[in-house]
């Protein structure tokens, strides 16, 4: 049987007590990184020490096999570094192996650094989307928020301290200044911090410096909440990306409701 086993997001106490139990039994582990399961195992004071397999982005399609096989033997225990794998980490591609082999697929619910940060973020809870991490290259990011400006239900997102403030300023034209949001920062630490307000407002506090793991959580539309300038703005961006400009106001348009061609008429006038 393959066990799924969340694992604490940054404070070892919320570590459940059937996780501990598991991990003290666990014949074999295959861990995102070992290095981080063996402080895992030395922080919660087990003196297990179970066969551990590195299972990362970079091998789990090849090792996906041979840990299915493993398994229809014996329970093989998943861990990331952090938080439930699958989510934004290693192990869909083994669980969907093990299924299509008929292999049990179990899993050890707990921290989540998706839920913690919706929870606290103080904005609407009734229904969201999980985005997961945003694209890199300034390109796609933007692309991929714009086709997100018209999405009405709250957007949680992933993003590394170095990129943030860059992320926030692009959610910015995407989704309008004024759109509400939060970033919860070092959630269950020592140093856990959530900051809300505006996507203008949290860009310039991110632009002074941020560190730690973080988590965005983003207000959804209202009907009509895109202006004709914000439209404009996000068109804009697209362009500057490498967008056709007929392309980005039809995309744009489709999105807010805004009209294409008005949209591409007050591109071009804008650009005198």
């Amino acid at each position: 049987m393959i066990i799924l086993a969340a694992t604490p997001i940054g404070n070892l106490g919320d570590a459940s007590r059937r996780l501990i139990e598991v991990l003290e039994e666990a014949p074999v582990v295959a861990a995102e990184d070992t290095r981080t399961a063996q402080r895992l195992f030395a922080g919660l004071g087990i003196a297990n020490r179970p066969r551990l397999i590195a299972m990362h982005d970079h091998n789990e399609r090849q090792k996906a096999a041979e840990l299915v096989e493993l398994a229809r033997e014996q329970d093989l225990v998943v861990l990331t570094d952090a938080g439930m794998p699958t989510v934004s980490d290693p192990g869909y591609g083994l669980v969907s192996a093990a299924a299509e082999a008929g292999v049990t697929v179990t899993a050890i619910p707990g921290p989540s650094a998706v839920l913690t940060a919706l929870a606290v973020a103080g904005l609407p809870t009734d229904r969201f989307t999980f985005e997961g991490f945003v694209a890199r290259k300034p390109g796609e990011r933007r692309r991929a928020l714009t086709a997100l400006a018209a999405e009405p239900r709250t957007m949680v997102f992933f993003e590394a301290p170095t990129r943030v403030a860059q992320t926030l300023g692009d959610m910015a034209s995407a989704f309008g200044q004024d759109r509400r949001a939060a970033v919860c920062r070092e959630l269950t630490k020592l140093h856990e911090e959530v900051a809300r307000g505006t996507l203008a407002e949290l860009t310039a506090w991110a632009e002074e410096g941020v560190r730690g793991e973080l988590v965005i959580v983003v207000a959804g539309a209202v009907a009509g909440d895109v202006s004709p300038e914000d439209a404009l703005a996000q068109v804009q961006a697209m362009v500057a990306s490498g967008t056709r400009l007929k392309e980005a106001a039809a995309e744009v348009a489709a999105h807010t409701g805004h009209s294409s061609r008005d949209l591409y008429q007050a591109a071009l006038a804008a650009r005198g």
